[in-house]
């Protein structure tokens, strides 16, 4: 039988990193309300290279102080979902599977991309990746830089 691990507890917020997306130290909320993760892109669309679909991004927006300028090409598979946003919209999204580093546990997770830029944080880490690895305590306080 294999061993369970043991779940982890997290605060309210936490520094996440996405490793294959070449970005580190987001502070991202747990969101035990939403189902996937989100995260705050723009320039969001899906362009032909060698006959195969390319999803093509930025991360952030211009407005943050940990923008760069740099365009992702995500040659992996994506999918497209309708999503219920936090005002109760159904809006379609595209969903990427790539790893996130939380503290030193590295998980794949599927995450919707999404214009967040009205949003406190940039990302938001939902209860499919949460569910039987993390334990959320609300009154833990996490850095806000690394």
């Amino acid at each position: 039988m294999q061993e369970e691990r043991k779940k982890e507890i997290i605060g309210r917020t936490v520094l996440v990193d996405l490793p294959r997306l070449g970005f580190a130290g987001i502070r991202a909320k747990t969101d035990t309300g939403a189902y996937y993760c989100s995260l705050h892109c723009h320039f969001i669309n899906v362009k032909i290279e060698d006959g195969k679909r390319v999803l093509c991004f930025n991360l952030l927006d211009p407005s943050h102080p940990e923008y760069q300028d740099k365009a992702i090409f995500y040659r992996r598979k994506f999918i497209v979902k309708q999503i219920k946003n936090s005002f109760g919209d159904i809006e379609s999204r595209f969903l990427i599977r790539t790893a996130i580093r939380i503290r030193n546990r590295r998980i794949r997770a599927w995450i919707s991309l999404t214009d967040r830029g009205n949003m406190k944080f940039p990302m938001l880490l939902g209860s499919r990746l949460l569910r039987n690895k993390f334990v959320v305590d609300v009154s833990l306080k996490e850095p806000k830089t690394t």
